[in-house]
C-alpha cells in the first residue's frame, strides 16, 4: 500500500508540470523525497499525449516571462542608479 494518496500524488505532479513549480522545491515544501516526486512526474510525462508540444509551449512561455522579468530588472537598475547618484550629490 502506498504512503501517498492518488490525490496527494496528483497535486504534487499538477504543481511541476502545470505550475512550473520546480521539483526540489515541491518536494521540499511537502516533506516528500526528491526522488520520488521525479519518479511521479516521469511517470506522468510519459502518459500525456504530445508531450513534446507541451514542453515546447512551456518553454516558450518561460521565454517570454524571462524576457519580461529581465526588461523589468533593466528599469529598476536604472532608476536605483539615478537614486544613487542623486543622493550623492546631495551629500557633498
Amino acid at each position: 500500500m502506498s504512503r501517498y494518496t492518488q490525490e496527494f500524488r496528483d497535486e504534487a505532479v499538477r504543481l511541476v508540470i502545470d505550475d512550473g513549480i520546480s521539483q526540489a522545491q515541491v518536494a521540499r515544501n511537502l516533506g516528500i523525497n526528491g526522488w520520488t516526486l521525479r519518479d511521479w512526474v516521469r511517470a506522468k510525462r510519459k502518459s500525456l499525449p504530445n508531450a513534446g508540444v507541451v514542453r515546447y509551449e512551456t518553454l516558450e512561455e518561460e521565454n517570454r516571462r524571462l524576457r519580461r522579468e529581465l526588461s523589468i530588472a533593466q528599469q529598476e537598475r536604472e532608476i536605483l542608479k539615478k537614486a544613487a547618484a542623486y543622493f550623492a550629490k546631495e551629500q557633498l
